[in-house]
């Protein structure tokens, strides 16, 4: 259940609690909000419910928990599926919707005894802020400033039991001291296809969509092994079919109209690899040189699109620079549909 206790301050600004987390871009029926329902992560599913084991017996909040890995591979999920195992009240909100340590202390006072909060982005609170959460999550107090100068008085006040649930992308933007304060920090990776393959099943029994496995198949292999880009996916095909059996073939045609290749590469990823071979003789190349290159952001190239260029095993960072393998080579050939190589 996912409530919101905060009113908005003014008619400009929001609440720092949603009513909904923010990065759900899928249909709520497609999410999965129990244990049972969610597809893979056998290892994962059993470390959290060991830890929900052992609060419920012996009467305890849950410990607080960080989720962290690329986007859109089930942290979301796992909030929800956490809250309705222990049949608790999930309030969500993300880093940069607490700009100030009023905001997260209103969100605070306002938990009711074991519910949890999940902060999506969670590596985007500012340290002040972060400041608030440690005694909140170590001896569930929290201190708040009366007043300035010297005439300021600190008021300590008791929270309800609770538990921070926390998601980020990028865990080594979370400072020590409060990675350290989590009872369990777990990697979300990338779904293999046959997960991916089942995620898909599920979501086109849900929407009604008449498929067969083999169409289903060539879907999930694009897919990056991320589930959100997978469900994306499966939308556009969709639409490509106009209410058609989605098989091999539609599959195929319709991958190919949004530019994504047999093995997940969208254009902007076969233009660095490219990039690199024509360019710069498969590296190595500065990040902000490939960047300009491409007339991208640096961020948008080390974040989005690197990590999974990686992953495939078509680049590598070294101390000098982005390099191409011996992978990355022959994909670059096959790319430029050229026969020499470098």
């Amino acid at each position: 259940m996912i409530e919101s206790s905060l009113k908005p301050k003014s008619k400009i600004k929001p609440s720092p609690i949603q009513s909904q987390p923010g990065d759900i871009s899928i249909d709520r029926g497609i999410r999965p909000d129990k244990f049972d329902e969610i597809i893979g992560r056998k290892k994962e599913k059993q470390a959290v419910q060991m830890m929900i084991k052992g609060a419920k017996s012996r009467g305890d909040s849950l410990d607080h928990i960080l989720f962290y890995g690329p986007p859109g591979l089930g942290k979301t999920t796992f909030a929800m599926a956490i809250a309705s195992e222990l049949g608790s009240s999930l309030r969500v909100t993300s880093g940069p919707a607490i700009e100030r340590q009023g905001d997260l202390a209103a969100i605070l006072t306002n938990l009711k005894a074991n519910d949890i909060l999940f902060v999506d982005e969670i590596h985007r609170l500012s340290r002040a802020v972060e400041e608030v959460l440690y005694p909140a999550m170590e001896d569930r107090v929290i201190d708040i400033v009366m007043g300035k100068g010297p005439s300021a008085k600190t008021i300590r006040l008791s929270l309800e039991p609770f538990t921070l649930i926390g998601a980020t992308t990028q865990i080594g933007k979370i400072s020590s001291p409060m990675r350290d304060r989590f009872g369990l920090i777990q990697r979300l990776d990338y779904f293999d296809d046959q997960d991916l393959k089942l995620i898909l099943v599920r979501a086109a029994d849900v929407w009604g969509i008449e498929y067969d496995e083999i169409g289903l198949d060539e879907i999930a292999k694009r897919a990056r092994g991320t589930a959100r880009i997978a469900l994306r996916l499966l939308k556009r095909v969709r639409d490509f079919t106009q209410g058609k059996r989605i098989d091999l073939s539609e599959s195929r045609k319709a991958l190919e109209l949004l530019n994504v290749d047999d093995q997940g590469l969208e254009a902007i990823d076969r233009k660095i690899i490219s990039m690199m071979y024509q360019h710069f003789n498969g590296g190595p190349v500065g990040l902000s040189t490939l960047a300009a290159s491409l007339s991208e952001d640096v961020d948008t190239i080390s974040e989005v699109y690197e990590p999974f260029l990686m992953k495939c095993g078509f680049i590598k960072r070294t101390s000098r620079g982005r390099v191409l393998t011996e992978s990355g080579i022959k994909r670059a050939v096959e790319i430029l549909g050229i026969s020499s190589i470098i």
